[in-house]
């Protein structure tokens, strides 16, 4: 039987950056392989951080992070990138490419695996192009892979985001505040999307959320940061309106609720 892919672990992790502001202190953190793990916290508590150390866009200035028991380099190198194969990112701002199609940007994931020339020319072999349409059919858009990008709504680019990151066959999906500039219909059909995908692919996938009402509806697992300290880890069937009162430090707000703002 062949092992499980994505597991993560965090040892005693700590990120202070160069301003001497700390983003992450002494974190102890084990995610098992196919967990779908929401991440929760006020602005500045650590959430981006946190992602962003798994696949070392944040090196670590203390402790370690491992993936499937090795450790995620902290310089730049051959290493890192191999690693940075098997993580795909989704980001709050799409991050496409505009003027293109949305089959050239679903094969943007494919970049690390193909010969730099042929993704310039655009000669991307049969198997990429296949995985990308793959991926469009999984996140229910392939009649748009020849449409340009810039023509689509935010929830369909934010698709075509979800798609890239399936092409590069990832062990493990981070997702930063991905449903943050969509509306809430389209916030639901995203994160359905994402719960969807994890529960049929088995990929490790780590979604910072700001909303604690879509925390709670779509989490297994929720985390909670506070000043870039875990004070949360517990089920999301569980987790009471006063947990979420210690992770933010305060009362929480009509603006920390997705539904208040239909």
């Amino acid at each position: 039987m062949t092992e499980q892919r994505g597991r993560i672990r965090f040892s005693r992790a700590g990120v202070t950056y160069p301003n001497g502001t700390v983003g992450m202190k002494n974190l102890d953190l084990e995610i098992e392989p196919g967990e779908f793990i929401v991440i929760v916290g006020s602005s500045g508590a650590g959430k981006s951080t946190l992602l962003r150390a798994v696949n070392g866009l944040n090196p670590l200035t203390s402790g370690a992070v491992e993936i499937d028991g090795r450790a995620v380099p902290q310089r730049e190198g051959r290493q890192l990138r191999e690693l940075r194969k098997r993580i795909g990112m989704i980001f709050q701002d799409f991050r496409l490419v505009k003027r293109e199609s949305v089959l050239t940007n679903v094969l943007i994931g494919r970049l690390a695996h193909v010969p730099g020339w042929r993704a310039m020319l655009k000669l991307w072999p049969q198997r990429d192009r296949d995985l990308a349409v793959k991926a469009l059919e999984r996140v229910g858009i392939p009649e748009k892979a020849w449409v340009r990008a810039s023509s689509l709504s935010g929830g369909q680019q934010q698709r075509v985001g979800i798609a890239r990151a399936l092409a590069q066959e990832p062990a493990i999906i981070l997702a930063d505040e991905p449903v943050a500039s969509l509306d809430p219909v389209t916030t639901h059909q995203i994160m359905r999307d994402l719960v969807r995908i994890n529960r049929e692919l088995g990929i490790t996938t780590l979604v910072n959320l700001h909303f604690l009402d879509l925390a709670r509806q779509y989490g297994r697992r929720i985390i909670g940061l506070r000043d870039g300290e875990l004070v949360y880890d517990g089920s999301a069937k569980t987790v009471t309106d006063g947990d979420f009162r210690e992770i933010y430090g305060r009362d929480f707000t009509e603006d920390d609720l997705l539904e208040e703002k239909e």
